[in-house]
Formats: structure tokens, sequence, C-alpha cells
């Protein structure tokens, strides 16, 4: 697993998978699709991205820290979809208007999230185990579908829910993964969403499902969110 967190980490470089020339004259490019999300603004999708970056505005340290390039281009482009309440010294999005009431999401709500989850996991390990150049990532440890499929039935039975249909959210961005491949020369691009997407879910993703399991689940802890052993060293 850690092998493979660290492969993952070697994803967010600009020479990782592909020729020096090629990525120098389109990872700028790459890097600005990725962060172009095709999510809804109120799809359960976006709870992964958007509050996995509540946890940066934590971090109160003043000190400088310097970034190599790459991180620091990334950084960058993120910092431009944060809000300042989210990064207080760095962010420059625009903050959203809070509603009257705050949202309270219910556990129909959170099977939608892990449908439409599910359906984008389904779409990245397809890919993995059919492009060739991506055989590092095979059998990792970080898929996800076997332990989505085991919560969304158990949230149907214990909840009496129906399994939804993937929403529109979900299914557009599965077929965008599917449709983005074309050649060796598109592995790059691919690897900036597989890249967050994968992170999202270690990270932030993490948080969130322990604040959904105290509101919505008793405590109890999906399999989604089990790695198998330690992913914070």
């Amino acid at each position: 697993m850690k092998l493979s967190i660290a492969l993952l980490l070697t994803a967010g470089s600009a020479t990782a998978f592909a020729p020096s020339s090629l990525v120098q004259s389109s990872y700028s490019r790459h890097l600005n699709l990725a962060t172009k999300s095709v999510f809804c603004k109120h799809s359960a999708l976006c709870m992964s991205a958007a509050e996995a970056n509540v946890a940066e505005s934590a971090d109160t340290d003043t000190t400088t820290t310097e970034f190599p390039p790459i991180l620091q281009e990334l950084r960058e482009v993120a910092m431009r979809l944060h809000t300042r309440e989210q990064a207080p010294r760095e962010g420059k999005a625009e903050e959203p208007k809070k509603p009257a009431e705050p949202y309270v999401p219910t556990q129909a709500d959170y099977l939608q999230f892990l449908v439409d989850s599910y359906v984008v996991y389904v779409a990245l390990e397809e890919i993995v185990n059919e492009v060739d150049a991506l055989a590092p990532f095979r059998n990792s440890g970080l898929e996800r579908t076997q332990a989505l499929e085991t919560d969304i039935a158990y949230m149907c039975e214990r909840f009496d829910l129906q399994r939804p249909d993937a929403g529109k959210a979900g299914s557009m961005y599965a077929a965008q993964l599917k449709n983005m491949i074309k050649s060796d020369e598109d592995v790059p691009e691919f690897m900036c969403h597989y890249y967050n997407f994968y992170f999202a879910h270690l990270a932030g993703g993490r948080m969130i499902g322990k604040q959904m399991s105290k509101l919505l689940l008793d405590g109890e802890a999906l399999e989604f969110y089990k790695w198998g052993e330690n992913v914070n060293g």
C-alpha cells in the first residue's frame, strides 16, 4: 500500500509517465483541465472535493515553506479554488452565499454519494487495467469498488433504501474519464484526475467519512474508508 501511495505522489510530478518534451508543453493545460470540475454545485459528489479543502484552514503556521516547482504550480491553482474561510492567507475564490438554514444530509443523500463515487471508481479501475502505461497502479490496494459495493448494500438494507441510479455528475465524470485516453500522450492528463480523485478520498475524504459516520450511522465506519493499514505513515 505504501508503495502505491508513493507512486500516486509520483504521479503528481511533471515528468511522470510521459516524455519530458510532452509534459513541458502540455502539463499546464492538463492541470487546468483537471481542476475544471464537471460536478454540479449541489451534487453529493462535490462533498469530497469541497470538504477536503477545509482541513487546510486549520493550518495557522505563519512560517514560509518552499515547494518544488511542480508542487508550487499545483498549490497556486488550488488556492484559486479556496475561499478565504478555507485558506485565510491564500484563498482567492469568492465566498459562497450561506443558506438561511444549514443543510443537513440524510442517509439517502449519503447513499447517492456512494453510488456516484462507485461509478467513478469503476471507470478509474477499468482504465488502469486496460492501459499498459498504467500497469504500476494495478492491484495497488487503492481500489475502492468492492468496498463501495459492500457499503451500498449495507446502506440499502439498514435504512430500507432503494439503490439509486448514478447521478448526472458521477455519470458524466465517469464518461469523461473513459473517453480521455486515446494514446499514451493522454496519460498525463488522466493522471491529474487520478491523483486528485484518489488523494481527495485518502485525505479530506476520510475526515468526511468520520463526520458522516457520527451524523448518520451511529458511529459505524464504512468499508470505503478502511485501507487495511495506516495510510498516514
